[in-house]
């Protein structure tokens, strides 16, 4: 019999709470496939299983505890069960034409084919979901939320009901850091708008270029974590941060970059953007998103971090006062794009224009620095070809097409 006990997520941490088990207790499971994910409060990360067995889930979702504690055990050599049904499922090459899967021929637990027949789900459906995978009461919970939430199905059932469920150890540290920065922070906003036309061009012609060379495409963050970047060497106090009685300004660019998880926002953070290329830049932004999307962002890609932009656009908002993310001393709002007319010599013009937002510690950053460097970051926007310098590799992708 092995325990399953919760491993420290970090220095400081000493409770987490179980997010979520990814099997049902008493199913078969292998060596390393993972069994449960685990809230702390700074990341969500899995815990996998040492060796094949038989699960005995002691621990329910939702419950708060010790780092060190025991959650499950493992019968070891009880798994053999689940590798045999795992190599047959995905072992072998589908046939050119298969028959249409059935409830009895499902990949899936006792249980899931209970609740399948029950909930009247197709077969074929939540198999192609879920392709290669044993569906459990956890995949079928997936599956259901998620039509759900395609569909729009949601509606209020007037019954005067209402759901409870405890906020994860991620959500409350985040509500605890938010207010201390109301509490401790002078924090001040100031706002600008830029004309994004240039680099809309580049990406609407170099586009495909670009991703056929890198593996990516060029994305709007890229540009503006350049641009930040050079005009954090302008201006290093919007880069600086208060530690005790001391200023500590940096000589390099750590770029917080706020993405959605499934859990709430997280800032992953990329090192020394002062020494990547807007390539290198567009990759590692792409591998954290990924990270974040599958909840697999650790404490470290969080650590540290000098500055920070976030990017409410994506979700239709149109002008915001970002909040800060301590201890840093400035955090950079981008907003929807919206073409809008505005005077270009003396003419009205449609152009494609973007909000932005500075919110900043006044204690640290005065009001001439802190639009001083707003400016520098819209003036880098508009003309893109003041970042692309000899060194860059999008240079060479300009000049090469």
């Amino acid at each position: 019999m092995i325990e399953i006990k919760v491993p420290s997520p970090g220095e400081s941490i000493t409770q987490v709470q179980i997010a979520r088990w990814l099997v049902e207790d008493g199913e078969a499971v292998d060596k390393d496939q993972e069994i449960v994910e685990i809230d702390s409060d700074k990341a969500t990360f899995p815990v996998a299983a040492p060796e094949s067995g038989k699960i005995t889930i002691t621990i329910p979702e939702g419950e708060t505890v010790d780092v060190g504690a025991v959650i499950a055990t493992i019968a070891v050599g009880s798994g053999q069960l689940a590798v045999g049904r795992n190599k047959s499922a995905t072992s072998h090459e589908a046939p050119a034409t298969s028959s249409p899967v059935r409830n009895s021929d499902l990949n899936a637990t006792p249980l899931a084919k209970k609740i399948i027949a029950e909930k009247k789900i197709n077969p074929v459906s939540i198999a192609a979901a879920y392709p290669g995978r044993r569906i459990t009461r956890k995949e079928i919970e997936s599956f259901m939320k998620n039509r759900k939430e395609e569909k729009g199905q949601f509606v209020f059932s007037g019954d005067r009901t209402q759901e409870r469920k405890k906020l994860s150890t991620l959500r409350l540290k985040l509500a605890e850091r938010l207010v201390s920065v109301r509490n401790e922070t002078a924090m001040l906003t100031t706002f600008n708008e830029i004309n994004m036309s240039k680099v809309l061009d580049i990406k609407a012609r170099y586009g495909d270029a670009f991703k056929e060379k890198y593996g990516v495409g060029i994305g709007l963050m890229s540009f503006f974590t350049k641009a930040v970047t050079l005009a954090l060497q302008d201006f290093p106090q919007v880069n600086s941060m208060i530690d005790g009685e001391e200023l500590v300004t940096p000589n390099y660019v750590d770029m917080g970059i706020a993405v959605s998880a499934p859990k709430g926002l997280v800032v992953p953070v990329i090192r020394n953007t002062e020494t990547l290329s807007l390539a290198e830049i567009e990759i590692k932004i792409k591998e954290m998103a990924i990270k974040a999307r599958d909840s697999r962002i650790t404490i470290d890609d969080m650590k540290g971090g000098s500055f920070t932009i976030s990017n409410g656009g994506v979700y239709g908002s149109l002008m915001s006062t970002p909040i800060l993310n301590p201890p840093q001393s400035a955090i950079l709002g981008m907003h929807k794009i919206m073409d809008r007319p505005i005077a270009i010599e003396g003419k009205v013009e449609i152009h494609p224009m973007m909000y932005v937002a500075l919110s900043y510690d006044h204690r640290v950053i005065d009001g001439r620095e802190s639009v001083s460097f707003l400016v520098r970051v819209r003036e880098l926007i508009e003309e893109p070809g003041r970042m692309l310098t000899a060194g860059e590799d999008l240079y060479q992708v300009l000049l090469d097409i």
